[in-house]
């Protein structure tokens, strides 16, 4: 039984690089709440987070860069080579994560967590799951992942690779296996049966009978008194997406359906229908407990003080469900002038990564903002889950 009444927690591992966040991401599409516990393990180190203190003075100031933050590449050349520093850093943080995986699935709303860590199985955590779900990739797919999103050498992708729990023992403690080694339908198929099967009273559409949004024409009629309906994306709208970035784009962007499709294995989308056409569209993400508007497309004729308000409205709500703490909206700066009104009515303020103090916040918007995009921002909620000590 759930260690939490009326939750059923699912628990999602994997070794590195095999793909765990879009799993999780998939299982959130479906609606369940995602937890990163592997995020949450960073916070603990920042700056501005619980472990920090204790992780600064058991490695060294070597580990501490000039902006007073954990270097966690240099410390992750550490304890990767070195299984005993790997679990004297575990001994720290691990403590903090659990705690916080307590108290964000006691306050869900959603009745489905998923825990995604990659210790899971070692953990205090794995006991408190009602199923465990193992992602697996080939051994090849991992170590080229590694070097093409995290910049790896082929020597330091084995490294980090060899320094993980053998996956074989991870499968064979799993009650759900999903291969994540081919496209996105054909893991998204697995993902939706294993929730239909396993997770208590759940319904979801089959993906190809889920209507989808017709394209709109680049110029549309407005009319006197437009309305506007407001509406999540499905991956069976990744055709109209397409289109309609590219159109709102003057392909700029060239985007397939395929692309949209590999898109919401990291993102949802919001999709705003002007009277009976897509006028605007969101594509959005809550990662460690921050939200990043990061695709924003307006057609021309549509003006942003119609469409902002309902769209941002429908974003915070599904993030405060989410948990998340802060929405940061990257908007490119011709929409600026049409936006602005709408924004601040909003409660969204312009800013940049280096006035933000939380740094979780600020790696956001460094990860996150385009090339050229506005930086604009909003508090969600008071309270951090990962507060110093």
């Amino acid at each position: 039984m759930s260690r939490w009444p009326g939750k059923y927690v699912i628990g999602l591992t994997g070794n590195i690089a095999t793909g765990k966040s879009v799993v999780r991401k998939m299982l959130e599409h479906l609606g369940a709440f995602g937890i990163d516990a592997d995020g949450l393990s960073h916070r603990a180190m920042d700056r501005s987070g619980p472990a920090y203190a204790q992780v600064a003075q058991t490695f060294g100031e070597l580990i501490v860069g000039d902006d007073g933050q954990i270097d966690r590449e240099m410390l992750g050349g550490i304890v990767f080579a070195n299984p005993k520093a790997l679990a004297k850093l575990e001994a720290i943080v691990h403590p903090y994560v659990r705690q916080a995986v307590d108290i964000l699935t006691a306050r869900a709303q959603q009745p489905v967590i998923v825990v995604e860590a990659i210790k899971l199985l070692e953990s205090e955590i794995a006991g408190w799951c009602d199923s465990v779900w193992v992602v697996d990739v080939p051994p090849q797919a991992q170590a080229a992942r590694l070097m093409h999103k995290r910049g790896l050498t082929a020597e330091q992708a084995q490294l980090r690779i060899a320094a993980q729990p053998s996956q074989n023992d991870k499968i064979a403690k799993a009650d759900v296996v999903i291969d994540n080694g081919e496209s996105f339908e054909e893991t998204w198929s697995q993902v939706q049966s294993h929730w239909l099967r396993l997770v208590p009273g759940q319904v979801v559409p089959d993906l190809d009978d889920m209507v989808a949004m017709t394209p709109t024409a680049p110029q549309m009629t407005l009319g006197a008194a437009p309305t506007v309906m407001v509406r999540r994306g499905k991956p069976a709208d990744a055709a109209a997406i397409a289109t309609f970035i590219n159109q709102s784009t003057q392909n700029a962007r060239s985007l397939t359906r395929a692309d949209v499709m590999a898109a919401f294995g990291e993102k949802a989308f919001v999709l705003a229908q002007v009277n009976d056409s897509l006028g605007a569209l969101a594509g959005w993400q809550v990662e460690n407990l921050v939200t990043r508007v990061d695709d924003m497309y307006v057609l021309d004729n549509v003006p942003p003080d119609l469409i902002f308000k309902p769209l941002l409205e429908s974003i915070e709500t599904a993030s405060r469900e989410l948990q998340s703490e802060a929405a940061f909206l990257f908007v490119p700066p011709a929409l600026k002038g049409g936006a602005a009104a709408a924004l601040a009515q909003a409660g969204y303020e312009e800013t940049s990564a280096d006035n933000l103090t939380i740094t979780a916040w600020r790696d956001a918007v460094r990860e996150s903002q385009p090339a050229g995009a506005l930086v604009f921002f909003k508090k969600l909620r008071e309270d951090r889950v990962m507060r110093p000590v």
